[in-house]
């Protein structure tokens, strides 16, 4: 059997084994963390968390407000009050509800709750917009939530009466 021992120079007759001599790590030392190592990912870390500041800067000055189309959305006298109506706006696909509260009086929302995209309905009865997946009530008159789970508003269309039709003009906020 050959000996794996290498002498050392500090004792001619000890001897170490040689991985000990080619990997010069103490075991004492391994369980701290040197100030070197310490300034390392403290630097590492706040220029990593800088390159993310900067990007969010970047693209928030990049992200322009969206320009919405008009379109038009009912006749005002095509539903009854208490009625609905549903379209599509700003976005074909994108489905919005729209209830004619009084006389005179027309809100439309999406239709997509903002807890987790279920299509919400208008409860008459109740005279509230309702999410049917996990009982969510919103506001017929402002969209704002009556009872959670959501814990946002419905984006509001912003509707324009234009001689006898109504159309829609933008969302707030923005989708």
């Amino acid at each position: 059997m050959a000996d794996n021992r290498a002498p050392t120079s500090e004792a001619p007759n000890e001897s170490v084994p040689l991985w000990q001599d080619e990997f010069s790590v103490s075991q004492s030392g391994e369980r701290y963390v040197n100030r070197r190592q310490l300034a390392k990912f403290l630097t590492l870390t706040s220029l990593g968390m800088f390159a993310g500041n900067v990007w969010i800067v970047v693209r928030s000055w990049l992200h322009k407000t969206p320009v919405y189309a008009s379109s038009v959305v009912a006749r005002v006298g095509e539903i009854p009050v208490g009625g609905v109506k549903l379209f599509q706006y700003p976005r074909p696909g994108e489905q919005c509800i729209m209830v004619r509260t009084a006389e005179e009086t027309y809100v439309a929302y999406s239709q997509k709750c903002t807890h987790l995209s279920c299509a919400v309905f208008y409860s008459r009865q109740e005279n509230r917009i309702e999410c049917p997946c996990h009982q969510g009530y919103f506001s017929v008159h402002d969209g704002s939530v009556l009872q959670g789970p959501p814990t946002r508003p419905l984006p509001h269309v912003v509707l324009r009466r234009d001689g006898d039709r109504l159309v829609a003009i933008g969302m707030e906020p923005e989708v």
